[in-house]
């Protein structure tokens, strides 16, 4: 289901164009599609979560591909919200989710792509990282874990990985959800009020917002340094919640148009299968 050129134009400017200067503080955290207002969106997201299950079947039934969706931001961005709103019309025999923590001793025994690559996701799949290799990038830099020339390194071997991916049939997009810093206190004070949610906050949210700046360089070079042509990234304007999820899931669903994907020939003599079933519904009928 195309939109209109209007929305097209706006989903197109929220990508990252590959050499691109990424400056976090030009980019708006809480933009609207063009030509939509709220309840026109939720409308829209209504029709386009029932495509994007349509899309998934002719994915899965193709078989030649897989999709790819990383999803990044700081705490409070909405990722876990957006997995809920956007995905959820899809099967999940289809879908897996992936949410990369802190490195176990296993892990951090290999090299930093070896679990990412594990969890990539296989023909006909789509594969969601609930943040992802690009941890190796961020709070590795900011909190200074490794050295520099060790980070610096991991943008090429990130290019080189997600190039790997791409020829071997996987589509992928990235989305750095863009939060305010005052949008995300206000997050934070209904975690705390919030009985079902007061389980997610912890002192390390707060902790964190020290290094606000340090984490928005570490994202713009991250943005600058790997968004490709094969592997874009978005930046999703996260302040509102249905602004974000109608961003995200009209790139996807604009990505799985564009893969061509159909359902595989018949290769059996249907005839022959309809003469069985009519010669069953006859011998049942018989029966009866």
């Amino acid at each position: 289901m195309a939109g209109s050129q209007d929305e097209r134009d706006w989903l197109e400017s929220l990508r990252v164009k590959p050499g691109q200067k990424v400056d976090l503080s030009a980019l708006p955290t809480a933009d609207k599609p063009n030509g939509h207002s709220k309840d026109a969106a939720e409308a829209r997201m209504a029709e386009v979560t029932q495509s994007l299950a349509r899309l998934q079947f002719l994915l899965y039934a193709d078989a030649r591909s897989s999709l790819l969706v990383v999803l990044q931001g700081l705490d409070a961005a909405g990722k876990d919200g957006t997995i809920r709103k956007v995905m959820s019309g899809l099967n999940p025999q289809g879908v897996k989710v992936t949410s990369f923590k802190q490195p176990t001793a296993q892990e951090l025994a290999h090299d930093f792509l070896w679990r990412v690559h594990k969890a990539a996701p296989g023909k006909g799949e789509v594969g969601i990282f609930n943040r992802s290799h690009y941890e190796d990038v961020l709070v590795v830099r900011v909190h200074e874990m490794v050295e520099e020339k060790v980070w610096r390194a991991r943008y090429d071997q990130i290019n080189a990985f997600e190039q790997l991916l791409t020829a071997s049939g996987t589509r992928i997009l990235k989305f750095f959800l863009h939060i305010s810093p005052e949008e995300q206190l206000e997050r934070f004070a209904v975690r705390l009020t919030d009985p079902m949610r007061q389980w997610k906050i912890s002192e390390a949210d707060y902790t964190e917002r020290k290094h606000w700046g340090a984490y928005t360089k570490a994202y713009e070079e991250a943005l600058e340094r790997t968004s490709t042509k094969e592997a874009p990234w978005y930046v999703i304007p996260a302040d509102r919640k249905w602004v974000r999820n109608f961003a995200v899931a009209r790139i996807i669903e604009e990505t799985l148009l564009s893969m061509d994907l159909k359902t595989p020939k018949v290769t059996v003599d249907l005839e022959e299968i309809r003469r069985h079933y009519h010669a069953a519904v006859a011998a049942a009928d018989a029966r009866s």
